[in-house]
C-alpha cells in the first residue's frame, strides 16, 4: 500500500536545527513530487516546501525560505527537510504527502495532492 511517514521531530531551542525525514513506499518514488506541510496550533495546515520529481527543483513558504531545505535519498525513497534556526512560530505538526507531478509551486501546493502521511510534532522553545 501506499505509505508516507514523517519523523523526527521533537522539542528544540530556538535557533536550533532538526531534520525531518519522510519515508515513502508502495509506489514509484520518480513518478511524484512530495510536498511538506504543517498545521500550527489553533491555524491551518499551510504549505511548507516542494520538491520536484522532475527536475529537483524546489520551493518554498516564504515564512521559511532560507531557513528550510528539501533534499532527496532517491535510493532509498526518502525525503529530508532540513530546519534551520528554528523560532518559536515554527511549532506544528509537520507532514509529507504526495503530489501529482506538475504542481509544485507554493502557490499550487495543495492542488495536486492524492496522499497524505502522518505528521511528527516540532515544538521550538523561547
Amino acid at each position: 500500500e501506499v505509505q508516507l511517514q514523517a519523523s523526527g521531530g521533537g522539542l528544540v531551542q530556538a535557533g536550533g536545527s532538526l531534520r525531518l525525514s519522510c519515508a515513502t513506499s508502495g509506489f514509484s518514488f520518480d513518478d511524484y513530487d512530495i510536498g511538506w506541510f504543517r498545521e500550527a496550533p489553533g491555524k491551518e495546515r499551510e504549505g511548507v516546501g516542494c520538491m520536484s520529481s522532475s527536475d529537483g527543483t524546489t520551493d518554498y513558504a516564504d515564512s521559511v525560505m532560507g531557513r528550510f531545505t528539501i533534499s532527496s535519498h532517491n535510493a532509498k525513497n526518502t525525503v529530508y527537510l532540513q530546519m534551520n534556526n528554528l523560532k518559536p512560530e515554527d511549532t506544528a505538526v509537520y507532514y509529507c504527502g504526495r503530489k501529482i507531478q506538475g504542481y509544485c509551486t507554493i502557490a499550487n501546493i495543495f492542488w495536486g495532492m492524492d496522499r497524505w502521511g502522518k505528521g511528527t510534532l516540532v515544538t521550538v522553545s523561547s
